[in-house]
């Protein structure tokens, strides 16, 4: 049977339509674990990974700090959490936190030079453009994209059903903004530019792309440092990169954005920031969505699931770990 033509081209259009639509899918995020020591810290981890598992999401995101402040950061602890990741029977994400590193001088934590433990990080879990886990995900690498930042290898970024997912290497302990150690603030400087530049990278490729959401993940608190009079005071680490990158790069694109983040150790959702730019300067950014993730003694995830046809995209779900000490 043959179509009339008009009817033929109703079809195409609906089979093009229905092409088009992007299908919900969930990610899971977790961060600030396992902390303490290993007899009860890895048991209850290696009970949340089975949890995770069973879920069998598109991917999980850790935001950093996979160990304590004051535990060791030795070569073996590396090993011991990258064998973590690679339990994952999907995908791991990860970003770094500041206990891998900026807190490794710390004589609990081994006394190591902060910027060797930075460099043994990129070595062992950012060795290619994948993802860890034992089902990797290809990614884009800030490392690749922008050769002037090719240290930051860390910085991620991938794609899944329209919305863009981009990881930023910003950590706790003020970002590592000290002003009384000078290695300290000359590497806080160099990877805030290299922040800046990869957030900016990220709105041009979601805009690029006619992006449904993005989503961001970190380790750090950005607003640990605020004060009564602003979010966003001269001595904190985050404010070049929020107010004067990220703010502004969201609240012109309009579109939903999820911020995810740990270090404060408290299950939170809510719409923090505000805008910086025009005439709702001071208002609360609506499209601008952060999750806090639990953390240190409460070892859960979240389950986030996504639709990205939807207005309000994002939903959440705590997903409990009966091990957990809280």
């Amino acid at each position: 049977m043959k179509l009339p033509r008009r009817l033929l081209a109703t079809v195409l259009s609906a089979v093009a339509l229905g092409a088009a639509q992007a299908a919900p899918f969930e990610f899971i995020a977790i961060g600030d674990m396992p902390y303490g020591a290993r007899e009860q810290a890895y048991p209850a981890y290696a009970q949340l990974i089975k949890q995770i598992n069973a879920v069998q999401p598109s991917f999980t995101i850790h935001v950093g700090d996979f160990k304590s402040g004051g535990s060791p950061c030795s070569d073996e602890e590396f090993g011991n959490q990258l064998n973590f990741f690679n339990s994952f029977a999907g995908a791991l994400v990860y970003t770094p936190g500041d206990n891998e590193w900026t807190d490794c001088h710390r004589p609990k934590a081994g006394g190591y030079d902060p910027l060797e433990r930075l460099a043994k990080l990129r070595e062992m879990f950012f060795a290619t453009p994948r993802t860890l886990g034992a089902k990797p995900l290809a990614v884009e690498r800030q490392s690749e994209l922008q050769p002037a930042y090719a240290l930051y290898r860390e910085n991620l970024r991938f794609e899944r059903e329209g919305v863009l997912f981009v990881t930023l290497h910003v950590i706790g302990s003020n970002n590592n903004f000290e002003a009384r150690d000078i290695k300290a603030v000359q590497e806080f400087f160099a990877r805030d530019e290299a922040n800046r530049a990869w957030v900016r990278a990220a709105f041009d490729r979601a805009r690029a792309i006619n992006a449904r959401a993005v989503v961001l993940a970190m380790q750090a608190d950005p607003l640990e440092s605020r004060s009564a009079w602003t979010d966003w005071p001269t001595h904190s680490g985050f404010s070049s990169l929020f107010e004067g990158t990220l703010l502004p790069a969201a609240q012109a694109w309009g579109k939903p954005v999820l911020l995810v983040h740990g270090d404060s150790h408290r299950f939170t959702i809510d719409r923090p920031f505000k805008a910086v730019d025009g005439p709702d300067k001071g208002q609360v950014l609506r499209n601008l969505l952060r999750l806090q993730v639990f953390g240190e003694q409460e070892i859960h995830a979240v389950r986030v699931s996504v639709d990205p046809e939807a207005d309000d995209p994002f939903g959440f779900k705590p997903l409990f770990n009966p091990l957990s000490p809280r």
